[in-house]
């Protein structure tokens, strides 16, 4: 009887190894397959506007590059809450992904969503942009200044459009008034596109966006610059002057928020192998001729950011957008120490947080 049970005994270790090499072999062989359908891009924005554009030319390109089949689709709303949630709740397999700008980093400020970006998404970084805020011809607003003196005499009366509530186009407007002393009122829209059209259809005092989004009404007459923010005055290749919010507030440069920036979220759960064929494939989208050529004619900027730099921008962002919320005192923000962040100036020393592992670690694991 013993002998007997000796040999079920091995017969169920055999039958236990040989089922563990088979799952290996098949896993093996399923990533090397991959993808094997559909890939899905879950833009966090509405159609038309910077974060849909970069994204949509991203997913042709990186199809051109591999022949896979890639998807885009919108979920905007929460400051790019929905679109988190609605990835997160998909398996981790790579097959959905998140289209971002600024690595995703006002979901959490904003209390939409608990996804912290340097810890739960790989983020791949391609562009960035610069922020614009623009009148109709017919404005009573001829300039920045006529805008301040207004806001000044009617506090919280001059309307001005944004992508969002607690999204970049609102910190920047947050910011400038601030600055500048005055208090405007805040008209979310879906997307950036969505805000410039408010502008041109004059459903708000001011169209706020970035450049990218309202080149083409400046160069059409539709609209007219009041300023950007890039550090010096833009001439466009029409002769049209875009005029540095810095001639107006010199101060105001040190207290902006940095450039938008758009990005590629992939689940940090996702098997490795697959994060690195995303990586490749985004990688070649970025440099290739047609993507740069959207880049220039739109006033966007290439910005390729990957790996442990991305994840401590990632990082970092949201920390100068929680001090800056709690400091304008924007409603439902979170502040810094709720969220277990630093204060900007002690950024440096506590980066890496404890339990970081960057992508590199994660790969020679």
């Amino acid at each position: 009887m013993f002998m007997s049970l000796m040999s079920y005994l091995k017969s169920i270790n055999f039958t236990v190894l040989a089922a563990i090499l088979i799952f290996f072999l098949c896993y093996g062989k399923a990533i090397a397959d991959w993808p094997e359908r559909p890939i899905t891009i879950v833009v966090m924005y509405a159609t038309g506007g910077g974060t849909d554009t970069i994204l949509r030319t991203l997913a042709s390109e990186m199809s051109n590059i591999t022949g896979w089949r890639i998807n885009v689709i919108n979920r905007p709303g929460g400051a790019g809450a929905l679109a988190t949630r609605y990835v997160l709740n998909r398996r981790n397999d790579g097959y959905t992904l998140l289209g971002a700008s600024n690595f995703n980093k006002y979901s959490r400020i904003s209390g939409g969503d608990e996804s912290i970006s340097w810890e739960d998404w790989y983020f791949m970084q391609a562009a960035s942009n610069t922020g614009s805020w623009a009148v109709r011809p017919d404005s009573e607003f001829k300039s920045f200044k006529d805008i301040l003196d207004t806001a000044r005499d009617k506090p919280g009366e001059v309307t001005i459009s944004t992508s969002g509530t607690g999204g970049q186009w609102h910190e920047l407007a947050a910011v400038v008034a601030h600055s500048a002393g005055v208090e405007l009122k805040y008209i979310p829209y879906g997307s950036g596109r969505l805000a410039t059209l408010a502008g041109i259809n004059g459903e708000v005092d001011i169209a706020g966006g970035g450049i990218h989004e309202h080149i083409q009404f400046f160069e059409s007459g539709q609209l007219l610059s009041i300023q950007q923010t890039s550090s010096d005055d833009i001439l466009t290749s029409s002769g049209t002057l875009l005029p540095s919010l810095s001639n107006f507030l010199p101060s105001v440069n040190n207290q902006l928020p940095p450039n938008g920036n758009y990005n590629l979220g992939i689940r940090r759960d996702t098997p490795i192998d697959i994060i690195i064929k995303l990586q490749e494939a985004f990688i070649g989208a970025v440099n290739s001729e047609n993507f740069k050529n959207i880049l220039s004619s739109r006033n966007f900027s290439l910005d390729l950011v990957l790996g442990d730099e991305a994840d401590r921008r990632a990082a970092e962002l949201e920390v100068i957008s929680a001090s800056t919320f709690e400091r304008l005192a924007i409603p439902e923000a979170r502040s810094a120490i709720s969220l277990g962040l630093p204060s900007p100036e002690n950024f440096s020393s506590w980066w890496p947080p404890d339990g970081y592992k960057s992508l590199e670690e994660l790969n020679i694991e």
